[in-house]
């Protein structure tokens, strides 16, 4: 389940922060990444109300994933909370300009991974008042980029900073062997890995620092051949 929790002093250098106060708005800020594409995703959130002050900050990791459905998942997050706590007017900021572009109609969504949460989202939208999304740079969505990264680390297990309380347990969703649909075809693409096993079967995972990380709570057995194969 996502982590929500409040956070003090929240957009104070965003363009949206000017337009926040009108009555009845609320202000999410949304960021997903991937570390790799796909690779290992999450999601992050800020939301504040109409007098801009802090609601709730949403993270959670993804599994496997690409850039373009992290930063969707993120979207469906704030929908979800906006529709759930009763905020009926909407406003969302993101930095990946293919998904704001895509939700304006201004871009087709051709990826069969991508439309079924395009439509979801849609969907959500239309069970509010009123709703606006716009484009924003990185710097601009710092606390959000923050939050998706904390989902990252969470779920491949790196330690917190010292001095953080650990964060709760979440469920990573597993990669597929075979995935029924193709990764986004207008995001680039990064190198994964994937390892054999001595009884043939094909394991699933990524390199970091040199290290291959065998995803889906696998481990290798002793004594066996790794092939890496750029994905």
């Amino acid at each position: 389940m996502p982590t929500r929790s409040i956070a003090p002093s929240l957009f104070a250098d965003t363009a949206a922060s000017s337009t926040a106060g009108q009555a009845g708005w609320v202000t999410a800020h949304c960021d997903g990444g991937a570390r790799g594409n796909p690779g290992p995703a999450g999601y992050g959130a800020v939301l504040s109300g109409p007098a801009g002050e802090p609601l709730a900050e949403l993270s959670e990791f993804l599994g496997f994933r690409t850039n373009n459905y992290a930063e969707y998942s993120g979207l469906l997050a704030v929908l979800a909370y906006a529709i759930e706590q009763g905020h009926r007017r909407l406003r969302v900021v993101s930095d990946s300009e293919l998904m704001v572009k895509q939700i304006q109609g201004k871009y087709r969504v051709n990826s069969p991974d991508l439309k079924p949460l395009w439509q979801e989202a849609k969907s959500r939208i239309a069970k509010l008042e009123a709703f606006e999304i716009s484009h924003a740079l990185r710097h601009k969505n710092k606390d959000a980029d923050r939050l998706a990264n904390q989902a990252m680390d969470r779920g491949m297990k790196r330690p917190q900073a010292p001095g953080q309380p650990a964060p709760p347990p979440l469920k990573a969703t597993p990669y597929p062997t075979k995935s029924s649909a193709p990764p986004d075809p207008d995001a680039p693409r990064a190198s994964s890995s994937g390892a054999e096993s001595g009884s043939g079967a094909m394991l699933r995972g990524f390199t970091r620092d040199g290290v291959v990380h065998v995803l889906g709570g696998q481990t290798l057995p002793d004594g066996i051949f790794v092939k890496i194969i750029r994905e």
